[in-house]
């Protein structure tokens, strides 16, 4: 394995491998599988989950990493392109990233969106400008619109607690929060759930609609899977015979890149609190999901977080585990 940088770019057997291998993992440590791999984390981003989940996968599997963020660099890190270097930063990212990649096997890279203009995002620019400085595999540690490691492990998770796929319905619900966020997680969520072969509803108000290319890449999955996808703001129709609801805040496309325009729509919308009576019309069993980190409160209610509908923090372990299974067969564990 050379790159994962989209769950897309993988079949459905080669996801079930990956997860089959994670809970192998699980089941039977290999602790000198990597022996002697380092792998490089560059997080232009913050993190708490990825960061620790891969130093965690890393050192089960015997290997070791080394982090790297612009907080951390004494220089400071400069990202922009075409920029004349008389600031505070005395590094540039084009001569940062091939040093890094050199330290190690691997690298895994996370960079959000800037969140400006939603066509450069959707082309992955800055992701892409990265990678093309590098020779080694690398790892998508979550970029402009894409969080692969997530959703491998979303998947697991929901095979973990036998939610089907195929007749399995899926609600990705918009949550409120007081900030605009990015559209990664929603993003490759919508297009697993597809890839799964699951019945996707993206429940989301008015201005908050996923872009046409999402939709339509997710909906080319779906009908390859023997899914579909749906979107509405009914949020009694999208919770009807739901097996999972996802909740994640994003930003509105409607107002990408303006955020006061963004904070007046979103302001209206206080009541897209995940609570009980999201799940009136829901299976009975109906599970909930969230990447981590949730506002309690805020997207979603206490006793739901802390009810035997959430699933949370077994999805957050899964990180390690899927992430583990990516790094030994992407630097050559034994199978």
């Amino acid at each position: 394995m050379k790159a994962f940088n989209d769950l897309a770019d993988f079949s459905t057997d080669e996801i079930r491998e990956l997860i089959a291998l994670a809970d192998r993992l699980d089941a039977h440590p290999e602790p000198d599988a990597l022996k002697g791999k380092v792998l490089s984390l560059l997080f232009l981003s913050p993190s708490l989950r990825t960061l620790a989940s891969f130093q965690a996968a890393m050192t089960r599997l015997g290997g070791g990493s080394f982090v790297i963020s612009p907080e951390m660099s004494i220089h400071g890190i400069e990202s922009r392109p075409g920029i004349v270097m008389d600031g505070a930063a005395a590094e540039h990212i084009r001569e940062a990233i091939p040093v890094i990649a050199s330290y190690g096997d691997a690298i895994g890279i996370r960079a959000f969106a800037e969140r400006k203009n939603l066509e450069h995002d959707m082309a992955e620019v800055e992701f892409h400008s990265m990678t093309e400085l590098i020779d080694t595999p690398y790892i998508n540690m979550e970029s402009a619109m894409n969080h692969p490691c997530q959703s491998l492990a979303d998947w697991k998770t929901l095979d973990d607690f036998a939610i089907p796929a195929n007749d399995g319905k899926f609600v990705l619900s918009w949550a409120y929060h007081p900030m605009a966020l990015p559209l990664a997680v929603p993003a490759a969520t919508l297009h697993m759930a597809a890839h799964r072969g699951m019945d996707v509803t993206v429940l989301r108000p008015e201005g908050f609609e996923l872009p046409d290319p999402l939709m339509k890449k997710a909906a080319a999955a779906a009908d390859a899977a023997g899914g579909s996808i749906t979107e509405t703001d009914d949020r009694t129709a999208a919770m009807q015979d739901a097996h999972v609801i996802y909740a994640k805040s994003w930003s509105s496309t409607r107002h990408y890149g303006d955020r006061l325009a963004d904070q007046k729509l979103r302001e209206e919308l206080l009541d897209w609190c995940v609570d009980e009576p999201w799940f009136d019309n829901a299976k009975d069993d109906c599970r909930f999901m969230h990447c981590l980190p949730v506002r309690r409160g805020v997207v979603v209610a206490d006793s739901i977080l802390d009810g035997p509908r959430s699933v949370v923090i077994p999805e957050a372990r899964n990180r390690m585990l899927a992430q583990m299974a990516v790094l030994h067969q992407m630097l050559g564990g034994s199978r």
